[in-house]
């Protein structure tokens, strides 16, 4: 609990549910990677995950396609082909999105290795802190708080929870604090394949009618037919014909850690996604008989908290390809895709595409907090770096290398800040994960 919270805690005996050697909280694309790397590398791991499904945006948000690309020979390679992604899709040109369904099933059977115990429906509400050592998690359960002990503990929530809880410093959004819009997305069915089109996004240039679509979206906002915040239409083919994965509900303004912000987006997106199927019907030909078969269980949220590391990298690396002595993630490459904060499409005029760059180790290293990792889009960079790397691949092989990170410091008996990273690095290329090539 924070200091500011001192006049209201609670005082009581909290039972142990567990001793691990490394803990994992949250269970997304980062936090499944991240369980099980550390379980292969012969840890005793625990995964703590807040929803009743593993997966995270890959299942509870409804999130598709897996965007995003990094080097050979990760784990990425081999969710991508469990999901039955098609295998043009696994080098970034199609666009094509998972079965969320099948998802659920296929993530839970992946974790259910030797070492690794899974808490579904267990989220972290504090950390157990020795001055500035995390030594496990405090768990809400159906049988009331817990702890959590874990010699390392990786925190993959996305929204940095465990790191604030412990201390770590943070940042929050651009420079006025503004984040990037949340999101519902949803699944459509009776699309005419024949006739109807698909847009993977800002970067597309299909045209309908002899119009770029998303030209024709933009106008139809500005003459009504669509709310103007709607104005940025997303349609990607999924792995079943006649189906269309849509990300086009916005919300502005919103800071998803804040809970008194969420039921009201969770009220306004789901309205959106009504309005957003009857202009398909009416205007978009091979749209006449859609209707919107699931949805996410979540909000999908782009942007919340960064954690402050070891290093902090920046967008003009990511756009120059840089090379990082500590690597542990190589050839990571996602365009720089701010969602406007303040309105429809993107946040800047010109999109900002990069050049194959790594992650170092020391970006998922937090400041003041000894025996913590993070992975995924809480990591330590700036608001511009975030938009690239934040997507599901790049998430995925920062998940694996910081499992076999926090394996290897309970091997060595060292924190994450004093690990010797060529040993990571030799563990990671062991696996047969690609480092350094050109």
């Amino acid at each position: 609990m924070r200091e500011e919270d001192d006049d209201s805690r609670l005082q009581k005996n909290v039972p142990v549910l567990g001793s691990y050697e490394v803990v994992v909280a949250g269970a997304g694309p980062a936090g499944i990677c991240a369980a099980v790397a550390a379980a292969r590398s012969g840890a005793r791991v625990a995964l703590v995950e807040r929803y009743g499904v593993l997966g995270g945006n890959l299942t509870a948000g409804y999130v598709g396609p897996i965007l995003g690309m990094v080097g050979s020979g990760t784990m990425r390679d081999e969710l991508m082909a469990l999901l039955g992604v098609p295998e043009n899709d696994m080098i970034g040109e199609v666009g094509v999105a998972h079965d969320m369904e099948q998802a659920k099933r296929v993530l839970a059977e992946f974790v259910s290795c030797e070492n690794l115990d899974v808490f579904l429906q267990t989220p972290v509400v504090d950390a157990l802190m020795a001055g500035a050592s995390l030594e496990g998690l405090l768990v809400a359960t159906k049988e009331g708080l817990r702890a959590m002990e874990g010699k390392i503990v990786i925190d993959a929530t996305g929204d940095g929870d465990v790191a604030w809880f412990a201390g770590a410093p943070v940042e929050k959004g651009r420079a006025d604090g503004l984040m990037q819009p949340v999101t519902l997305e949803f699944t459509l069915d009776g699309v005419d394949e024949s006739r109807a089109v698909a847009c993977i996004g800002d970067v597309d240039d299909v045209e309908l009618n002899g119009e770029r679509f998303l030209d024709y979206c933009a106008r139809c906002a500005r003459q009504g037919l669509l709310p103007e915040q709607l104005a940025a239409v997303r349609l990607h083919r999924t792995t079943h014909p006649g189906q269309r994965q849509v990300n086009t509900t916005q919300r502005n303004g919103i800071d998803a850690t804040c809970v008194r912000a969420l039921y009201s987006s969770e009220l306004e997106l789901r309205r959106q996604i009504d309005i957003l199927v009857h202009f398909f019907r009416e205007n978009l030909p091979g749209y006449e008989k859609c209707r919107c078969i699931a949805s996410g269980a979540t909000l999908g949220v782009r942007e919340t908290r960064r954690v402050m590391g070891e290093y902090t990298v920046t967008a003009e690396e990511l756009a120059a390809g840089k090379r990082f002595s500590d690597v542990a993630v190589h050839k990571a490459e996602f365009i720089v895709d701010i969602h406007n904060p303040e309105g429809a499409g993107q946040a800047e005029e010109r999109i900002q595409y990069v050049m194959p760059y790594d992650l170092p180790y020391r970006c998922f290293v937090p400041l003041k907090v000894e025996n913590l990792l993070t992975a995924g889009r809480c990591i330590s960079g700036t608001h511009r770096a975030h938009a690239s790397y934040r997507v599901m691949s790049i998430c995925m092989a920062m998940g694996e290398a910081v499992g076999m990170a926090a394996a290897l410091c309970v091997r060595e008996g060292c924190t994450p800040r004093t690990l010797d990273v060529k040993k990571l690095q030799a563990a990671l290329e062991s696996k047969g994960v690609d480092l350094y090539s050109k």
